[in-house]
């Protein structure tokens, strides 16, 4: 079990955003010393009836069938930022996190609904004076009324590690320039400051991150929704919000994501000491150490369809699997498999179903059926050294009342991208100093 988890829902936003593309608006703190230091907040789907994008004249159905297009545009992303040479820092499209997070800026501070997903690292918003924002709902924060907000200079080791992001200097106040575009020619760009942070706790108390870096954009435009202020990434590299609080959570971090079909439900997102995995039912596997850094990497060695194991291998000349092969990506709805398992694990599963599939009439899925209860293939996947069991609701999705589609896809190349749906109703731990993948099953909406 994790270790003091809440059993109250409070709404709030998502890691994981997530989207895992995440919504936090309220979380629970128990501060150093007391409990070691461990958090955990409560997270939102962005289609969720709790999310302020959740939009009523959208039927449940027309809402996941979005979301399918999302991750079909987000994982075609991910294989061009992997396989483009000399590309130190891709970025996928913004609008592809599956979760949303309230978090404040500033002092005084001034609430902001980002994006929060572990397949970005750089946490950025809107900031006055705009030359050219997207519209949003909410105010622009203005740096100039924050008693904490401080510029980061040009020549600084902070301006440095930048990369490829870096875009020199603003030549009247001597601050450091960023620049970051996305997937689908989305971008931003304005300067790079530190900021306190806060987070809102369950009793009230605000909790302050102090000194945490993020890009203040003076110029932004793109695929952003109006009521989405920026992104908050959880990714790995050292820009992201998990990395500048690496020392104070001991590197730990894990998420419990409700099934899509509970709407008014959160999910959680823990931090510390609170995201322990532990008991008899836990299966690890190895993070692995690639780059780009930004992705969590794991290694797929293959998939069982009820006693048919099926092989991850990187060709046919090669016996095993490629270390690192697959992204955990809470931002990605769909699972997406090598083109060749992929097409070997459907034709398993359409064995072990018989009749007669159907098209898919948004054509994002390749094997549905016309059935009125649930489709359950017994399907287990395989990362080295944990093999996980997958319920019905990971491998299958209604997506009309007549339609159940599998929520696998196949994608070109040898990467595979482990989607949100393969992971709701299990909790899954991260942690980055003994490099592991922790899996729980779980009743996420229990936590």
């Amino acid at each position: 079990m994790v270790a003091n988890y809440s059993s109250s829902c409070s709404p709030i936003t998502a890691l994981v955003i997530i989207v895992f593309s995440i919504y936090l608006s309220t979380f629970s703190l128990v501060e150093a010393g007391d409990n070691g230091g461990g958090f955990s907040v409560d997270i939102i789907h962005r289609d969720s009836m709790l999310s302020p994008s959740y939009d009523p004249s959208v039927t449940h159905f027309e809402r996941q069938q979005n979301a399918f297009r999302r991750s079909l545009s987000r994982v075609n992303n991910f294989k061009q930022s992997l396989t483009t040479p000399n590309q130190v820092s891709p970025r996928v499209i913004p609008n592809g996190g599956s979760y949303l997070m309230e978090i404040s800026f500033g002092t005084p501070p001034m609430k902001n609904l980002a994006i929060v997903d572990t397949g970005s690292d750089l946490i950025w918003i809107q900031c006055k004076p705009c030359q050219n924002c997207y519209k949003q709902k909410a105010p622009l924060f203005d740096p100039t009324k924050s008693s904490t907000y401080r510029e980061i200079s040009c020549k600084s080791k902070q301006c440095q590690e930048l990369g490829d992001m870096a875009r020199g200097c603003s030549p009247k106040r001597n601050a450091c320039k960023y620049l970051s575009r996305y997937g689908d020619g989305s971008f931003t760009n304005g300067l790079v400051a530190n900021e306190t942070f806060t987070l809102g706790s369950t009793s009230g108390r605000s909790v302050p991150l102090p000194n945490k870096m993020f890009g203040c954009g003076h110029n932004n435009d793109g695929t952003f929704g109006e009521k989405e202020n920026g992104i908050v990434g959880l990714g790995e590299s050292h820009l992201s919000l998990i990395s500048q609080l690496k020392s104070s959570i001991d590197g730990m971090f894990s998420y419990c994501l409700v099934p899509l079909e509970k709407e008014n439900v959160t999910s959680k997102l823990y931090f510390g000491s609170q995201a322990v995995v532990s008991g008899d039912d836990v299966v690890s596997t190895p993070l692995v150490s690639k780059n780009p850094v930004i992705f969590y990497y794991v290694t797929l060695e293959g998939i069982s369809v009820g006693n048919q194991r099926l092989e991850f291998k990187k060709s046919w000349k090669v016996n095993a699997a490629d270390e690192g092969n697959t992204i955990l990506d809470s931002g990605s709805t769909l699972t997406f498999l090598q083109s060749e398992l992929y097409d070997k694990v459907e034709s398993e599963v359409s064995k072990l179903i018989g009749g007669y599939p159907v098209p898919d009439p948004e054509g994002s899925l390749s094997l549905c059926y016309k059935a009125d209860t649930d489709v359950n293939v017994p399907i287990t996947v395989h990362f080295s050294g944990a093999d996980l069991k997958l319920k019905q609701m990971n491998t299958f999705v209604r997506i009309s009342e007549e339609l159940i589609c599998f929520a696998f896809a196949p994608i070109d190349g040898h990467l595979a991208v482990f989607g949100n749906i393969a992971q709701m109703d299990f909790l899954v731990g991260y942690d980055l100093q003994e490099r592991k993948v922790y899996f729980k099953p779980a009743d996420c909406s229990k936590y």
